[in-house]
């Protein structure tokens, strides 16, 4: 495990530089979100551009990765385009006074390149093992990926459409997938690196994969994700009315006033 880590971690310190650099130049450090999903895409493509040959396991998960992330980098490019920097990173910005660029570059850039390097390693380790054919599990891991891959793609999609709306400006998005969880688009990227993991278990030690999952998995819920977001809600009367309602993160019918 370390060793692949290790072995792949000069590309993710040069490719998040780079938009570090990037990011100075345009004075936004938002565009980071643009690099999440895009740097998944190079690591997958590196591992798996190799002279070994290919087998339908390193080919199914590769393309499930650059299906996600080139998606998920689309996405937040064009919900991005014309904005002002993120209220996260803005706000940074101004607490870290005269320590902005050194403290960009280690808490923002290199820190998620870090995460990036961590969650990404199922399908490193994938492209790296012999694998056999397709198995069950894999069958079963399609499925689940399959799952997140519905809820983070609808649930984006649905709050784009909301958002354009001119008389919903201001209002929380509560329909649709947003009335089963407030986060469908976090719940459908942890459950999709959790099918990802399944794919990993079929090669050799691929339980060491189960640091994916739970590291993405506590970013979204307790970290960077939910917590960070919600506490942009604190005070909001509608907000406070739908989280009533509405589980956090785990989709269900909404509960009864």
């Amino acid at each position: 495990m370390l060793t692949l880590l290790i072995a792949h971690a000069p590309i993710v310190w040069i490719f998040m530089s780079l938009v570090f650099i990037l990011a100075m130049v345009l004075k936004d450090n938002s565009i980071v979100d643009i690099a999440w999903g895009l740097g998944f895409v190079l690591l997958a493509l590196i591992s798996f551009f190799r002279p070994s040959g290919f087998s339908g396991r390193e080919i199914l998960a590769t393309c499930l990765i650059l299906a996600w992330g080139l998606r998920l980098a689309g996405h937040v490019f064009l919900r991005n385009r014309n904005r002002k920097e993120d209220f996260r990173y803005a706000s940074w910005r101004k607490q870290w006074g005269k320590w902005f660029f050194i403290r960009s570059y280690l808490q923002v850039f290199m820190l998620q390149g870090f995460f990036m390097l961590c969650v990404a390693y199922p399908v490193i380790l994938i492209n790296h093992s012999r694998n056999s054919g397709l198995k069950v599990l894999d069958g079963l891991g399609i499925c689940v990926w399959l799952v997140g891959f519905f809820f983070e793609a609808v649930g984006d999609y649905q709050l784009v459409m909301f958002k354009r709306r001119p008389e919903n400006r201001g209002r929380i998005m509560t329909s649709g997938l947003w009335s089963l969880t407030r986060h469908p688009n976090y719940f459908g990227e942890v459950t999709m690196w959790w099918g990802v993991f399944l794919l990993a278990l079929s090669v050799p030690r691929g339980w060491t994969a189960l640091i994916s999952p739970v590291v993405i998995t506590f970013l979204l819920l307790k970290v960077s994700g939910i917590p960070m977001l919600e506490k942009k809600y604190a005070g909001n009367a509608d907000f406070a009315a739908y989280a009533a309602r509405t589980r956090a993160f785990f989709p269900w019918f909404p509960r009864r006033a």
